[in-house]
């Protein structure tokens, strides 16, 4: 059974995960996300001490999300290159999701992120590092199926595969351009026809 303090936590979590999406961790105000929700300061840091705690189980939550809603169904797939496809199209759609109004909490985290050493990066780096890691295990799959030949660089095509959802979330986001989608599966119906060859 849920504690009312426990709802109340998702509650606070679940809102600061989707101004997180549109204004950025930094963005995220004890105060403000408090007042947001009709809750005290005090009350609020009962359940995060800290705008470094919030931020960290920010992340965890979109960690979780995108482990449910593009890496477990991905996984359901055949191996190999229908896995990987699976996986793309996922993402696209997880980067696309209207319950996240700025898009993908992790790509706006990157470049936010990127140069702050302290807890929220280091959870950072390591969900990233988790992510690749399964790009790479994903397209090694694709080898040993045969669907890609024998001697693809397999940590060049996670990079590439991860450029190609960057480049997606800038034309759509910031550049607010139509063809985003139909590019991004150019360049991955490019990137497999290279891992083919």
């Amino acid at each position: 059974m849920v504690t009312k303090g426990e709802e109340t936590r998702e509650r606070i979590l679940d809102r600061a995960f989707r101004l997180a999406s549109r204004d950025g961790l930094e963005g995220l105000s004890i105060g403000g996300l408090a007042t947001d929700l009709g809750l005290s300061k005090s009350g609020l840091f009962a359940h995060f001490g800290s705008k470094e705690d919030l931020q960290v189980a920010v992340l965890e939550m979109a960690a979780a999300e995108f482990e449910t809603a593009v890496m477990r169904p991905a996984f359901r797939a055949a191996r190999g290159l229908p896995r990987l496809k699976k996986m793309f199209d996922l993402w696209l759609s997880w980067a696309d999701d209207p319950g996240k109004p700025g898009g993908c909490v992790f790509m706006a985290a990157s470049t936010e992120l990127d140069d702050h050493e302290g807890r929220p990066r280091e959870h950072l780096v390591e969900t990233q590092k988790r992510l690749f890691a399964a790009i790479e295990k994903t397209a090694q799959l694709a080898v040993e199926e045969g669907h890609f030949r024998k001697d693809l660089d397999v940590e060049q095509l996670a990079f590439e595969l991860y450029s190609i959802l960057l480049g997606y979330n800038q034309r759509k986001r910031l550049l607010r351009a139509p063809d985003a989608g139909s590019r991004a599966r150019t360049a991955f119906d490019r990137l497999v026809a290279w891992a083919s060859r």
